[in-house]
């Protein structure tokens, strides 16, 4: 009877040194391919500047300011002329961005160029791959976006460049022939100076808990006809006084008491 029972014994114990067996060899080592998970491209909360757009074997050139954050499930950018926004979400190596929004402003012919190619291809699911401080897009297409980090521009020493008039909280494009010449930087000293679109000016700003109070200005004394001068009017109202300040990675925003205003890049 002890030997059948001692049996019996050995019998259930082979078999219960199978299952754990058969249990160990359905588990992946973690060395193998298959149980090897990419992370997550870190995104979240970061900034970059746009290098280059190709769309159909064909690079389109980037204009200046042009530049994408992603932050909270979201990512935004400007054109140095619009904005626009997305939902975005980041899956291992995969980027995919949800239907865009945008402002509506006219711009110049190259940029609307920009915006197309870019909206065309910054869209769906993207595999991205983040190397050296640069981050590439590729869609399934071929069509691709190359990224490269950045920190938001700072008020000070910063060339800003007017690229839109505002007047009752609605931004419109500069005048033909008035783009890239207004432009403004920021002292640390507290001094401001810069070019109003034909003439140059210089003042004092105080900076304080997002407002510029500009002091009185000093401009050269050119005449100005056409596209300039309706550009050297408009800043000459807005830097007068006390205004809001905003700046948003490489984009600034000034807005007067009565919602006119100018949008920057730097």
């Amino acid at each position: 009877m002890d030997k059948q029972r001692t049996a019996k014994q050995r019998t259930a114990i082979a078999a219960l040194a199978l299952l754990t067996l058969a249990a160990c060899g359905t588990e992946h080592s973690g060395n193998g391919p298959s149980s090897s998970v990419a992370p997550d491209i870190p995104l979240a909360g970061t900034d970059w500047r746009v290098d280059s757009v190709t769309v159909d074997g064909r690079t389109v050139p980037v204009p200046h300011g042009a530049d994408v954050s992603f932050d909270q499930g979201r990512v935004s950018g400007s054109s140095g002329c619009n904005h626009f926004s997305a939902p975005a979400t980041v899956k291992g190596d995969t980027l995919t961005v949800g239907d865009s929004t945008s402002t509506l402003i006219g711009c110049p012919k190259n940029i609307q160029a920009y915006e197309k190619a870019l909206l065309k291809t910054f869209s769906g699911k993207l595999t991205a791959k983040l190397q050296d401080g640069r981050l590439t897009l590729k869609a399934p297409g071929g069509d691709s976006v190359v990224l490269r980090s950045q920190r938001a521009a700072s008020l000070t020493g910063t060339d800003w460049k007017v690229t839109s008039l505002v007047e009752d909280g609605t931004a419109s494009s500069l005048p033909p022939g008035a783009a890239g010449k207004a432009r403004m930087t920021f002292g640390k000293d507290g001094s401001v100076h810069g070019n109003l679109g034909c003439n140059r000016f210089s003042s004092m700003a105080k900076v304080t808990d997002g407002t510029i109070t500009f002091g009185r200005l000093t401009t050269t004394r050119m005449a100005c006809r056409g596209p300039a001068m309706t550009v050297e009017r408009h800043l000459l109202k807005l830097l007068h006084g006390p205004v809001r300040y905003e700046i948003q990675q490489h984009a600034l925003k000034l807005r007067a008491p009565d919602a006119s205003g100018i949008d920057a890049t730097g």
